[in-house]
């Protein structure tokens, strides 16, 4: 049973403002309109995550940070969430939805110039997606869609935990090392 085009539910999900429907001449394969907005919201959001972790490889490749490893390492969680993003748009596409392209703004990532805050925004962007995949398989089991609420929970939640106790992980040992946001601590100047 579908909502009223004009009830919404209360969610932190990023919907698309510029979201279509799919018109009567495309196979739907039961989707509500709902949760293909969601999905598309998602969708979107994985891909400004990926490019904020571009960002961030970029800041440790620079001539006066000069990090590989930690380049290294924001590059293949950059790739990670890419497939993620393609993934979720593959998955609209099967399930007969649109993808509407939004215009992905510039990440303020050139500040970061050590590792420990770079650690915590990508903690906090993980942590952002896993409440809102979170919330779109809630979404899509209240709209009576099974289907998208386990595609969501295997495929994205939970090797997302994975990635979550790896950078708390990273975090603590970043720490414990003595590594500050102002970059001054434990002896290692801008390389912490």
């Amino acid at each position: 049973m579908a909502e009223p085009a004009g009830k919404r539910l209360k969610s932190s999900l990023p919907l698309c403002r510029a979201h279509r429907s799919s018109g009567g001449s495309r196979a739907r394969h039961n989707l509500q309109a709902a949760v293909e907005e969601a999905l598309c919201g998602v969708s979107s959001l994985l891909w400004d995550g990926a490019y904020r972790l571009k960002a961030l490889a970029s800041v440790f490749e620079r001539d006066d940070v000069a990090l590989p490893r930690v380049a290294s390492f924001f590059h293949q969680e950059a790739l990670k969430q890419e497939e993620e993003a393609e993934a979720m748009m593959g998955y609209l596409a099967e399930r007969g939805g649109n993808f509407c392209n939004k215009d992905i703004q510039k990440p303020g990532c050139e500040v970061v110039l050590a590792v420990l805050p770079a650690l915590e925004l990508l903690m906090l962007q993980l942590k952002e997606e896993a409440d809102v995949l979170v919330a779109l398989s809630q979404l899509a089991r209240h709209h009576g869609d099974p289907h998208t609420a386990s595609f969501v929970k295997s495929h994205f939640l939970s090797p997302r935990t994975d990635r979550l106790k790896l950078i708390g992980d990273l975090l603590t040992s970043a720490r414990r090392l003595g590594c500050t946001n102002d970059q001054t601590a434990g002896g290692f100047g801008s390389t912490c």
